[in-house]
């Protein structure tokens, strides 16, 4: 096993090598794991939308420390409660040449809202979107929307004419399998051109010369490789043939940081990592369960919650670099409240009485999907979920798999349990309940969801979150519908995992807390 491990270290770090020698200001990227597309619009997932978002850009953007700042638009004003005016940046052009318009600005949402997309979570509350002049939109939302510049900070802009002339009209369609040019090329206007795509290998990216705006770093080229191993990752890093990792293993940090050549970058994530349950089949799909869901039950729920030993998967696991939660957000997300960041108990006795309770005295097997190449120790944490439930009686049956495979399979809710990781992309409680706890609805509403939990008055309370503009009575109602969430068991919180990047010491970077890697901000010293 030994000389079998070492042999496939090997090979990969010579496709490593084959990225060739870097020139002087060339950074080369391993990650775990590759963008599944170069679809802007194909998958709402922070890695697809950090790589992509080095090409295409919104007209909102964030800066290093989260910030927003005038990106496509340059400015933002409401109208009306319910109308909100954008003025787009003028001399602005994609990387075919072509002018970008308030044209692309409609086309681009039509496509977000239309079949395929995985971004309806970012249109579902818009009504209309209207063209005032050459440069100038007007959005007109369901209801008032305070928070909408915020929304569409990862909401991206592409060129109609470039996507009708590539038959790209239609987003890639993750759940289906579907492809189209847009998944291999791509035509924004960011500061960064895609160069080559080869998926799951190498893609390629270099610098705009041409871009509108200031690009803060000196890096001219950049090379992500998928290094799904964690040892050739680190290896490659400790080697000099790549100079940024992602993630840094937590049981290398130390042997980086004194190595001489690299250093970790750890700082804290706005990631919940959680478990989902189907809550709506009267028949579990994955389950030897027939003629019932187990998971309609909120014993069930329960009992699962507190079989987890999550202090246990902090120290073991985790290696001490996760806090646990009793929330599906966590600090430095607008709306957290620490007086409800208290977990339910640890405790396998009650967790057995639960299930009995239930009708389920001697457990059952139920499938876990759970992704090995997306969060940090993911297969790792499903393997210690399953354990800690085998001593209720539960059988874990785990399918641990790439995030390529695992990504289409739970979005089309394919899943009776599952792990997930979730980053709320406008930094707000409003974006968590929208996106994981609405009721599902065919126009985006919930749209991560994936085990369907619904409670209608966490919905009348999102909405109403959406609209209210007085900051304590916001916080009032955000903390009354995350109490429901709690209350219901509607998912199991687990913990906010911790960023660990390792980089190389001729490397500058901005580690930012939505584990967004931005080229723009790379530097080689």
């Amino acid at each position: 096993m030994k000389f079998r491990h070492s042999l496939a270290t090997t090979v990969l770090l010579a496709a490593v090598a084959t990225l060739g020698s870097a020139s002087a200001q060339t950074v080369r990227i391993g990650n775990q794991g590759d963008a599944l597309s170069m679809d802007p619009h194909s998958l709402n997932e922070s890695l697809q939308l950090s790589v992509t978002g080095n090409v295409y850009e919104p007209l909102v953007g964030r800066n290093a420390d989260l910030s927003l700042r005038p990106a496509l638009a340059t400015s933002w004003k409401q109208t009306a409660p319910n109308v909100w005016r954008f003025e787009l940046r003028k001399g602005v052009k994609f990387h075919d040449g072509s002018p970008f318009t308030a044209d692309d600005v409609l086309f681009s949402f039509a496509r977000g809202a239309g079949e395929g997309s995985d971004m309806k979570g970012y249109t579902n509350d818009i009504e209309a979107v209207r063209k005032l002049g050459s440069h100038v939109v007007e959005i007109e939302t369901k209801g008032p929307f305070p928070i909408l510049p915020d929304v569409l900070a990862l909401f991206y802009i592409m060129s109609k004419t470039w996507c009708e002339e590539n038959q790209a009209v239609r987003p890639v369609d993750r759940r289906k399998g579907i492809e189209n040019t847009a998944s291999f090329k791509a035509n924004g206007t960011g500061p960064y051109r895609l160069r080559e795509r080869q998926p799951n290998v190498k893609t390629t990216f270099v610098r705009n010369g041409s871009y509108w705006g200031k690009i803060e770093g000196n890096v001219t080229d950049v090379e992500y490789t998928p290094i799904g191993n964690d040892a050739t990752r680190v290896a490659a890093l400790l080697s000099g043939q790549v100079d940024v990792i992602e993630p840094a293993p937590l049981q290398d940090v130390a042997r980086i940081n004194a190595s001489g050549h690299a250093k970790v970058l750890q700082g804290p994530e706005l990631r919940t990592i959680f478990l989902g349950m189907d809550q709506k089949r009267d028949e579990l799909q994955f389950s030897n369960v027939k003629g019932k869901n187990p998971f309609k039950d909120k014993r069930v729920r329960q009992a699962f919650y507190q079989a987890i030993d999550i202090k246990g998967i902090q120290r073991s696991v985790m290696r001490g670099a996760s806090r646990p939660t009793a929330l599906l957000l966590g600090p430095g997300v607008n709306g957290f409240d620490p007086a409800l960041d208290t977990r339910l108990p640890y405790d396998t006795e009650a967790a057995k009485k639960l299930l009995a309770e239930a009708g389920y005295p001697n457990g059952f097997d139920v499938t876990m999907n759970c992704p090995n190449d997306r969060y940090v120790n993911d297969a790792a944490i499903c393997q210690a979920v399953a354990a800690n439930l085998a001593r209720i009686g539960v059988k874990i049956n785990l399918q641990a798999e790439t995030k390529g495979t695992y990504f289409p399979k739970v979005l089309r809710r394919d899943t009776s349990f599952y792990l997930l990781g979730w980053t709320p992309s406008t930094y707000d409680a409003h974006n968590v309940l929208s996106s994981l706890m609405r009721c599902v609805d065919d126009k985006g509403a919930g749209q991560f969801n994936l085990g369907n939990y619904c409670n209608p008055k966490v919905d009348e309370l999102t909405q109403k979150i959406q609209s209210e503009t007085d900051r304590a009575k916001r916080n009032a109602l955000i903390n009354e519908a995350f109490k429901i969430h709690q209350d219901d068991v509607g998912h199991i919180p687990l913990h906010q995992q911790a960023l660990a990047w390792g980089v190389a010491n001729n490397v500058a970077l901005s580690q930012m807390a939505d584990n967004f890697m931005p080229f723009r901000y790379m530097s080689i010293k």
